[in-house]
């Protein structure tokens, strides 16, 4: 099945590849690649069915990250060295 992949969104962006449900659980998804396997986990956490979940999802991701780094950035402008 094709699968979306925004785990990585923010470093690496978002991928698409072909992959299978694990076989107890189906709330990850396995991938292999020549001689690597990779395992990601929750749909609309890690992986997607929909392109446009995985845009959605690396969005909130996007929002999340510019957040913490004002936050960041205003602790670093307001700090003091005595």
């Amino acid at each position: 099945m094709k699968v979306w992949i925004s785990k990585y969104a923010l470093t690496q962006g978002i991928f698409e590849f072909e992959g299978e449900t694990g076989k107890e659980d189906r709330d990850f998804i396995n991938h292999r690649d020549k001689h690597l396997t990779s395992s990601y986990y929750g749909e609309n956490k890690e992986w997607h069915f929909k392109k446009e979940d995985a845009i959605k999802k690396a969005e909130v991701m996007r929002l999340k990250k510019i957040d913490s780094l004002k936050k960041q950035l205003f602790k670093l402008e307001n700090m003091k060295f005595d």
